[in-house]
């Protein structure tokens, strides 16, 4: 039996950083395996876990978690029956409501597969300031489906998020451990939590969500497939990605410069430079930028914003940090 846990979390809460320190934990003789939704299409966290060690199955620009996500029970059930994992850690996007997909996932249908344990729930306490953020259903929702909270991104707190998360915890009814991570660092062990049955789970209003197929028709294609666009929108929010071959290389200075001055909301990608990959990491103000000596095997971007964006606009600044 495998057993199964959701990561949670609101966009930029730190799930990615985390799934990859729990993957440097891992005992070699297990066999794990990670299912992945996010809302854009082209997919950068797959990129980012792809070398942690675990079998990776991508679900990218749809929802997990809507009641009629077929490709989430494809996928569900094609790691389980090919690559039959001791441990699944699944990580939808972090516009998604949980309710169906824990729904599905103590169903019946997988009684003799699964043993669902605790849904762990990231909470970057400097999203407490963000009205706009408070006030979005899936955030709190996500919150009060979770068992374990994880107070995420310590390395970056100020005094004043440590009081934030102080008084948002004495305000909750429901009473939950709550651990605090640096560096996405978290005890192997809270893994085997056990789920709460008895947690009310709230309806999602507005959660399923489609790609919008629509923006497929401006897809440009710079000479024989060198890169490709898509876009999709949901949940109040429109995406936007771009994928380039492994020949293409980026100007590194240049698009931390363009990254500084960007107007949008959320921003993930793993650049090509010559001197090695650039890993943007973006929510907001907070900025993470790393050079890493590795090679890949392509460039991602990809930009996630409140409001409908001139993406072309956008798109034209990004191509003239191309070196090749």
């Amino acid at each position: 039996m495998t057993k199964v846990n959701l990561i949670t979390g609101f966009l930029g809460s730190g799930k990615t950083t985390l799934l990859l320190q729990l993957l440097k934990k891992k005992p070699a003789h297990e066999n794990w395996a990670i299912l992945v939704n996010e809302f854009g299409e082209i997919g950068i966290d797959g990129a980012l876990l792809r070398a942690g060690g675990a079998t990776l199955k991508e679900i990218p620009g749809g929802c997990m978690c809507c009641v009629n996500g077929l490709p989430m029970q494809v996928g569900l059930n094609s790691l389980l029956q090919q690559h039959k994992p001791d441990r699944l850690l699944i990580e939808p996007t972090g516009l998604g409501h949980p309710k169906q997909l824990l729904k599905l996932l103590s169903s019946d249908v997988y009684a003799d597969w699964l043993q669902l344990n605790a849904t762990l729930t990231l909470l970057d306490p400097r999203q407490l300031a963000d009205e706009q953020i408070l006030s979005d259903e899936n955030f709190r929702d996500q919150l009060t489906a979770a068992d374990v909270i994880v107070a995420s991104k310590a390395d970056r707190w100020v005094p004043e998020d440590h009081t934030r998360l102080a008084q948002w915890q004495q305000q909750q009814v429901q009473v939950r451990p709550l651990v605090t991570a640096h560096w996405g660092d978290i005890p192997l062990t809270l893994l085997d939590h056990p789920r709460d049955p008895a947690t009310t789970l709230p309806d999602a209003r507005h959660h399923h969500h489609h790609p919008d197929r629509s923006g497929f028709a401006a897809l440009k294609l710079d000479g024989p497939t060198r890169w490709r666009r898509a876009v999709n929108q949901g949940q109040g929010y429109f995406s936007c990605g771009w994928l380039f071959d492994a020949d293409t290389e980026f100007d590194g200075e240049g698009v931390q410069a363009w990254l500084a001055e960007l107007p949008i909301e959320r921003v993930k990608g793993r650049l090509r430079t010559p001197q090695g990959v650039l890993t943007l990491n973006r929510q907001g103000d907070d900025v993470q930028i790393t050079l890493q000596d590795e090679s890949v095997t392509d460039s991602r971007i990809e930009l996630i914003h409140r409001e409908q964006t001139d993406w072309n606009r956008l798109q034209s600044q990004l191509l003239k940090f191309r070196l090749t």
